[in-house]
């Protein structure tokens, strides 16, 4: 059995976050990400993708960015907490869920040999949401596992997030 051990070394920004270094790129993903929030998703869905995502790709920072953006859109403890076990959760509509199907399977494409999205899964998706909504999804999820690979590579801090401090 192996022991893992940290010290404060380890959770010590790499370097300055690539958005910031090369800002055109920052402003490509605030570009993209205000594409989004025109595409009639409601705002408090947006936030539980956007937890989701980040929790499955373990970016704390963006774990944390997400939640007080949650709860800043009204999101409660219960629902928060639940997006981690969102197929066992109560707290969640159908159209909730099928954005969370979505998100899991495009932030996961390794993890299936076959169709990443099967066709039930976009039925369902294109049942709940129009045509601009599922744009905007779609570009929620593949803009956030963008800057979580980012935050993870550079060790991005949940309580010291680079995007918060001034530039």
């Amino acid at each position: 059995m192996s022991t893992v051990t940290t010290t404060d070394q380890d959770f010590e920004l790499r370097m300055p976050n690539p958005a910031f270094v090369l800002p055109d790129g920052f402003q490509g993903i605030g570009k993209l990400l205000g594409a989004v929030a025109q595409g009639g998703v409601p705002a408090s869905t947006l936030e539980l993708v956007g937890l989701r995502v980040s929790q499955i790709n373990g970016c704390t920072a963006c774990v944390q960015g997400h939640w007080e953006e949650a709860k800043k859109a009204g999101e409660t403890d219960e629902r928060l907490v639940s997006v981690a076990a969102w197929r066992e959760s109560p707290y969640f509509d159908d159209a909730e869920r099928v954005a969370l199907a979505l998100s899991d399977a495009l932030t996961r494409l390794a993890d299936r040999s076959d169709d990443a999205v099967p066709d039930d899964l976009w039925h369902a998706v294109t049942t709940h949401y129009d045509e601009q909504q599922v744009a905007a999804l779609l570009l929620q999820i593949g803009t956030l596992n963008l800057f979580n690979r980012i935050n993870v590579a550079v060790k991005e801090q949940a309580d010291r997030p680079s995007w918060k401090q001034p530039h």
